[in-house]
């Protein structure tokens, strides 16, 4: 199905279709043909004189929820005009549409709720899904974001106010990966709360029991997918803020069954490889030379060492080896192998007792022992343990390397591992820093340094470009490495030395998401998963698939 076309819409119909509409932006001709004369404002905008305007009136707000909201309901009225904004002033406003201040709008989403957008599937209908899949605004979907609401960010359960982080990954699947708008879908996954607060709160929007469980809920989420695959074949599904518990299993159990990835997981950790690869290359080692600690050791820890250590084993390095270049530690200390609380997962991390031992002091070190003991020349936090990475230790880690590499990768801000500006200024400037949450520019030898964010989308949205216009058939681990190696390159090509970011400038990024999908396009057909095409077809295929926000007669 073509995107929306006005033929059968007209008058204050056309104006509340925010696919549709072009508000001001109607010219006198279209106005009569349309029977909207006397609905408007006599003046006639260009795009570009409504993006202006719409701009003023974002500055026009204080508060950054406030500009959320006036994003959000701009978004719900013109989405031409939304993307359009959001794509010229994309580093400005990616902080508000998206984290941090996304968090505050999912645990204000009851109180702060305007308009429907996107489904919500509710466990009691676990049996009619592929019916209300069929009420979805549109037709054929190229990207659906889904989450269950249970692990909303750094907050926790957030129930159905979750629903904000599928509206604000798609905003960006458009504004930078030019899906079409018309296709792109946000699901809820009600399964109700256990959020004792949202639970009391007479406000609540949400399925107002504690949330279903073991067997029961599996079986939902089989629902979920079943209705997907039966009504939406070939749609990328994306799975979003899962809790660790949830986020893993479902992703072993669905990603070899459809086109699917989990962005916490795999995004995440392509983000990271993609700042440790452009890192590497600043300080001149290899990528084999690293050692690396990780604090955390949830779903997003253990998927970022899976892609690095996926990327060793590309490198030449065995599959035990590449294992052995990483150390663990989450809040009951170092993991290893005689710790009986570890998934599978993370057991392949575990390191061994008798090792361990030879360092003396307690059986489960934590961080700062680990550190003075590994000497590591990569610290990388998903802990959202405010503060964690401390003054001792890192002065420690950058005592015995030259270029230390430290990602406190935790959002919102709060949760962060450290400041910046802290870790500059321990390591006298010479560490490589990729932070999860926005942080204020450093200075450097006397220059002011943008802090590279290691946010996901630098990467989910080129995904969802590519499996798009390579018609790709599954999302396999080569391709989100590809991606993860593109975003190292984009960043190297935008000049960047030991001072600026280890990450491509965000203003740039539609530009390098066709690069980044080129690369993971390029994968898949080379893993089997897409058509047989040459690198020339994918980059036209690509180019033609990237919409732009422009009006249409």
């Amino acid at each position: 199905m073509a995107p929306h076309s006005p033929a059968q819409v007209r008058g204050a119909a056309l104006l509340a279709d925010p696919l549709l509409n072009k508000g001001t932006a109607f010219s006198s001709e279209e106005r009569a043909e349309l029977g909207l004369d006397g609905l408007l404002p006599p003046a006639t905008e260009t795009l570009e004189e409504q993006t202006g305007r719409a701009y003023a009136a974002f500055l026009g707000y204080d508060k950054t929820l406030n500009r959320h909201i006036y994003l959000r309901q701009l978004q719900d009225t013109n989405e031409v005009l939304f993307h359009a904004l959001l794509t010229r002033h994309l580093e400005e406003m990616l902080p508000v549409v998206y984290t941090p201040t996304v968090g505050e709008a999912c645990r204000r989403f009851s109180e702060i709720y305007r308009r429907p957008r996107g489904l919500f599937l509710t466990y009691e209908d676990r049996h009619r899904f592929r019916e209300i899949l069929r009420n979805r605004p549109g037709g054929e979907v190229d990207v659906i974001v889904v989450t269950d609401g249970q692990r909303i960010l750094g907050l926790g359960d957030q129930g159905v106010g979750g629903m904000g982080i599928p509206i604000g990954k798609l905003s960006l699947y458009t504004a930078i990966g030019g899906i079409h708008p018309a296709r792109t879908l946000p699901i809820l996954l009600d399964v109700g709360t256990d959020n004792e607060q949202l639970l009391a709160n007479e406000h609540y929007l949400g399925r107002r029991q504690h949330r279903v469980t073991g067997e029961a809920y599996d079986e939902m989420i089989e629902a979920f997918v079943s209705a997907v695959e039966a009504e939406l074949p070939g749609t990328l599904l994306q799975w979003e803020d899962f809790a660790t518990a949830h986020a893993r299993p479902i992703l072993g159990r669905y990603q070899d069954r459809l086109l699917t990835f989990n962005d916490d997981i795999q995004g995440t950790a392509a983000v990271a490889l993609g700042a440790l690869t452009t890192a590497t290359k600043v300080a001149g080692a290899a990528l084999t030379d690293h050692r690396i600690v990780v604090l955390g050791a949830g779903s997003a820890a253990v998927g970022v060492a899976d892609m690095i250590r996926t990327a060793l084993v590309e490198e030449g390095l065995s599959a035990q080896e590449a294992a052995d270049r990483f150390w663990f530690v989450d809040i009951d200390g170092l993991l290893t192998d005689s710790r009986t609380d570890l998934t599978p997962e993370q057991r392949v991390y575990a390191r061994d007792d008798e090792d361990v031992r030879r360092w003396g002091g307690p059986d489960a070190p934590d961080l700062a022992r680990v550190v003075g003991e590994v000497r590591p020349t990569v610290l990388i936090g998903l802990s959202t343990a405010h503060g964690a990475f401390t003054e001792e230790i890192v002065r420690t880690m950058a005592d015995s390397c030259d270029r230390p590499v430290i990602l406190p990768l935790s959002n919102p801000t709060s949760n962060a591992e450290a400041d910046p500006a802290d870790l500059a200024r321990w390591t006298d400037g010479r560490a490589l820093i990729a932070a999860g949450s926005p942080f204020p520019p450093l200075t450097v030898d006397g220059r002011e340094v943008p802090v590279a964010q290691a946010n996901n989308v630098y990467v989910f949205p080129a995904v969802g470009l590519a499996v798009t216009a390579a018609r790709a058939r599954r999302v396999t681990d080569r391709m989100m490495v590809a991606a993860a190696r593109a975003v190292g390159e984009c960043a190297v090509r935008a000049g960047t030395d030991g001072a600026t970011p280890l990450l491509p400038p965000l203003a740039s990024m539609r530009d390098a998401a066709r690069e980044i999908a080129l690369a993971v396009a390029r994968a898949a057909v080379e893993d089997g998963v897409a058509p047989e095409a040459t690198e020339a077809d994918l980059r036209e295929a690509i180019t033609k698939t990237q919409w732009t926000p422009r009006y249409t007669s």
